[in-house]
């Protein structure tokens, strides 16, 4: 697990995963109560300065020891039927990973829809038949092995308050804009505008974001915001490169 000041969701989180062999927490330099409260839980802490997501993740792996590894982040539960299907499928040994059915929550409702669910993201896997993206932000595990699914679902707290998904769109903007530069993408102003409302249309429309209610509408907004502003981002960085400043 890698963390960023999750004093709200740490002990939780860890308390969840109650049934894995070691706990390693990799924090990024918090400043409230994250790695003493994830000390206190029994977790292997290690600060570690922040390289990005796939960086991050990759050196928490490398601290892993055993036949194989779970990834999690802070705001997501292991349920007790989860915790058994993945024993079950670590002794059954039929594949090299496992993609789970993540469930997520956004300002307190369930999204079934919105291109949310069902969200199967590969985190359990053999040791050493994986590994991160280097990606800065959206990584994602690359298993070179036979990739199976488990049933049960995987609880994400996403987003509790429309505060939080304010501040990612800023963070995951950036983020996002520093790599549309760095693949060298021509951006233009246009383009801001242009896939900001086809997220939003392509997330409340096409993926049925209307049935998830009034919360499936904010969705909708702050994807198309966080699009937005990426591609403003790379654009404006791109001219302040061209013009010199």
């Amino acid at each position: 697990m890698i963390t960023k000041n999750e004093e709200a969701n740490i002990g939780p989180c860890l308390d969840a995963l109650a049934f894995c062999d070691e706990r390693i927490v990799v924090d990024a330099q918090s400043s409230d109560r994250t790695v003493a409260l994830a000390e206190q839980k029994g977790a292997r802490v290690v600060v570690h300065a922040w390289q990005g997501f796939g960086a991050q993740k990759n050196f928490a792996l490398s601290l892993a020891q055993g036949d194989w590894v779970l990834s999690i982040d802070a705001d997501e539960r292991v349920s007790p039927a989860l915790a058994a299907e993945i024993a079950r499928a670590i002794a059954d040994g039929r594949a090299d990973g496992y993609e789970i059915p993540r469930l997520s929550s956004f300002a307190g409702r369930e999204m079934r829809h919105s291109g949310w669910f069902p969200d199967h993201v590969l985190r359990l896997f053999r040791r050493g038949k994986a590994r991160f993206s280097d990606d800065l932000v959206h990584e994602r595990v690359i298993c070179d092995g036979p990739v199976a699914r488990l049933t049960q679902e995987l609880s994400h707290q996403s987003v509790t308050r429309l505060e939080e998904a304010i501040s990612r769109i800023d963070r995951y903007s950036t983020a996002g804009a520093e790599m549309l530069l760095a693949a060298g993408r021509r951006v233009s102003f246009v383009d801001g505008i242009t896939h900001g409302m086809w997220s939003f249309f392509r997330a409340y429309v096409l993926r049925l974001g209307f049935l998830d209610g009034r919360e499936g509408f904010l969705l909708a907004v702050a994807n198309a915001e966080g699009t937005y502003y990426r591609y403003m981002k790379a654009w404006l960085a791109r001219r302040r490169k061209f013009e010199g400043r």
